[in-house]
């Protein structure tokens, strides 16, 4: 009786290798997917990185504040101004806004207001805008910057701003009268007092836009 053939040994696999035994081919290799997922994202970060309370990091977006405040101007029923400021100064925003009960007329009733805002990189690159609106007072600061509170005033060129100040970026805000109606102005941002201070009077020397061409 014969028996019947075996199938050949086959060798065994090699064991794996210990990490702590793993070179620095090996090291490399496994790091080196992670490393380029690290680069990409960081260019990603960088081509996208915003920082509106301080110096700009990048070129500094160009806006056209004359178009839009004349386009303010004829859209708004209260007056609008557009400031004459020193060179260096450069319009990088804008918005259009509203608050809900942010004005009473004069039976007392509770209205919503609408706001104009542009914002500028002043010449020492700090942030800070400037918004016009029917709004009332304290309605127009608390859009701005929750929290905070009147701590004084600013004399302007005569024209009295008052201070809010508080735990966010501090408010500058005046109301301006004119024959076209009055207007609730504010500035705020990173700024410092003496930016504010040439943003006030650069807008208050100015007299209403026509509200029509």
């Amino acid at each position: 009786m014969t028996s019947e053939p075996q199938p050949p040994t086959l060798p065994a696999p090699r064991p794996a290798k210990p990490r702590l035994l793993q070179d620095g081919r090996d090291m490399f290799w496994s790091i080196a997917p992670l490393v380029l997922a690290c680069i990409v994202l960081a260019g990603v970060a960088g081509t996208c990185s915003f920082n509106p309370g301080g110096n700009p990091t990048g070129p500094v977006p160009s806006y056209d504040a004359v178009a839009a405040l004349n386009a303010d101007a004829q859209t708004f029923g209260f007056p609008v101004r557009l400031p004459h400021l020193p060179e260096g100064w450069q319009p990088n925003s804008g918005s259009r806004g509203s608050i809900t009960d942010g004005h009473s007329d004069s039976s007392g009733q509770r209205l919503r207001a609408v706001t104009s805002r542009v914002g500028y990189i002043s010449p020492t690159g700090m942030y800070i805008s400037l918004s016009q609106s029917n709004a009332d007072e304290v309605p127009l600061v608390a859009s701005l910057s929750p929290g905070l509170h009147p701590t004084g005033t600013e004399d302007v060129d005569g024209t009295t701003w008052v201070v809010y100040e508080g735990e966010g970026k501090p408010v500058w805000t005046t109301r301006l009268a004119s024959k076209a109606g009055p207007a609730q102005l504010a500035i705020t941002g990173a700024a410092g007092p003496d930016e504010f201070r040439t943003l006030a009077a650069a807008t208050q020397s100015q007299p209403p836009l026509p509200p029509e061409h």
